[in-house]
């Protein structure tokens, strides 16, 4: 059953000043590891996940429009954190490519290369009642872990090779946060709870 998918980001010391400066540096990582710098959409939330945007912006990064400098992470950051408040939450769309599969009826399943949601997440220490202490001082929602665990398939070599992609694409991002993002500590996890270390682990063997 698909379950959805996170990793918490804690650091040392942190303080709410110093919230835009690390989203930069998640949002730079995750830049070398899909090739986007751009964001396609942010928000401000006041209080809790119920509540609507006390600010929102959506980025046209694509043929229908020439992408400006504002759909840049840094920019973008820096415009919907112009004003910090400890009870607001910090979120910002972009997206990476990885392999999904596309089933034709008849015919073996087709892998193809398509753009999916990351969501990007900071949080003040009073927002959600200090939900940070749970869910990280930054959250990224991958959405659902089909791309990386796709249970219940019977997989040929392709198919293999396409999730140990998306699972070595992963993998890299998580690392390069906790190479150059000073964080102290990191946590994937997903929603139901079920350990998401082993089911990838449990995946690798079933590939290799």
């Amino acid at each position: 059953m698909a379950d959805q998918l996170y990793l918490s980001l804690w650091f040392p010391d942190f303080r709410l000043e110093a919230l835009p400066e690390k989203l930069v540096s998640v949002l730079q990582q995750f830049a070398r590891v899909s090739g986007n710098d751009r964001v396609t959409a942010s928000a401000a939330i006041p209080f809790g996940w119920s509540e609507a945007p006390a600010y929102q912006r959506l980025f046209v990064n694509d043929d229908r429009a020439e992408p400006t400098d504002d759909s840049l992470a840094v920019n973008a950051i820096h415009e919907a954190t112009e004003i910090l408040h400890d009870d607001m939450a910090y979120e910002f769309e972009v997206k990476w490519q990885l392999w999904q599969p596309e089933a034709a009826e008849g015919l073996d399943t087709t892998w193809r290369l398509e753009p999916a949601t990351v969501k990007i997440a900071g949080f003040g220490p009073q927002f959600d009642e200090a939900g940070y202490e749970q869910n990280g001082h930054i959250r990224i929602d991958f959405g659902l872990d089909t791309p990386w665990v796709l249970e219940d398939e019977e997989l040929n070599q392709a198919a293999s090779q396409r999730i140990q992609q998306n699972v070595e694409k992963l993998l890299a991002f998580t690392l390069s946060v906790e190479k150059h993002s000073g964080i102290s500590s990191r946590l994937l996890w997903t929603e139901s709870g079920e350990p998401l270390a082993q089911k990838l682990i449990d995946r690798l063997q079933r590939l290799n």
